[in-house]
């Protein structure tokens, strides 16, 4: 969002005036439900002002700053929004947005610009957005913007995951079975989060050292072998499995209960 500038004013907005600050201005609105939120903004104070705001009203919020990073994201993983900018480096906001749509991907998108032409707006909601909000823009109205496009049918209501008696709830990053917490590392929970979001096919193992250790890890693949172990004992019984694809990568799928107590441990 090049040449926009977030200004945190009493108002909680971006480049409005200042005014007497309201008790109504300073609290972001209560929500019950806690959803995940794909940010794509290149400019850092408007995305750092976005997402502290997202995540005060309990908010997972992934950020990225370009567009090909936003579009691969949005088809790896599934999100409950997407805020997408339209000025965004690698590919821009129009680009990305054609692209997710022709590949299947529904997820409601917020578009952000500065453009006021009619001919982009129009351009935009044609290429599928489900709404777009001019800058300067008060925070206020963005979430409102926000909740309204939360409100199609399609729209995915929660971040919890349910598989089986697994529950995996990816803004507050925990993990339960039938209800009762189950103690997951941030790696653990991390390789959940790649397969569940997969559910019945298979993730190479290559993918999952990048999503799940960085680039100043030196570890080899042992160490993924280790954690994929580590939560097949912590899921027995859960209604789910991690299936070891060989040659290829891990897959988890459903299964009863009764016959996953059952299987034994598999070769990882």
């Amino acid at each position: 969002m090049t040449g926009a500038r977030a200004t945190r004013d009493n108002r909680e907005g971006f480049g409005g005036h200042r005014g007497p600050a309201r008790p109504a201005d300073t609290a972001p609105p209560k929500r019950a439900a806690r959803l995940r939120i794909l940010l794509a903004e290149d400019a850092e104070d408007l995305g750092d002002a976005v997402a502290a705001r997202l995540r005060a009203s309990g908010h997972a919020v992934e950020w990225h700053r370009t567009g090909t990073d936003v579009a691969e994201r949005a088809r790896e993983e599934p999100f409950d929004a997407i805020v997408l900018d339209v000025n965004l480096p690698g590919r821009d906001g129009f680009a990305v947005l054609a692209e997710l749509r022709r590949a299947g991907v529904t997820t409601p998108v917020l578009v952000v610009t500065a453009r006021t032409e009619i001919d982009d707006k129009v351009s935009l909601l044609d290429l599928g957005a489900d709404d777009y909000i001019v800058k300067p823009f008060d925070l206020r109205e963005f979430e409102a913007r926000l909740r309204a496009v939360m409100r199609r049918p399609t729209a995915v209501r929660t971040s919890l995951v349910r598989v089986g008696t697994l529950g995996i709830d990816a803004a507050s990053r925990t993990v339960s079975l039938d209800g009762r917490p189950v103690d997951c590392g941030r790696r653990e929970f991390r390789v959940l989060e790649v397969l569940v979001a997969r559910l019945g096919q298979v993730v190479a193992k290559e993918r999952l050292m990048s999503q799940v250790f960085g680039a100043e890890d030196d570890v080899g693949v042992n160490a993924l072998e280790l954690l994929v172990s580590r939560l097949r004992r912590k899921l027995e019984g859960a209604g789910v499995e991690i299936v070891t694809v060989r040659g290829s990568g891990y897959l988890m799928r459903a299964v009863a209960a009764s016959d996953a107590a059952g299987r034994p441990d598999a070769a990882v």
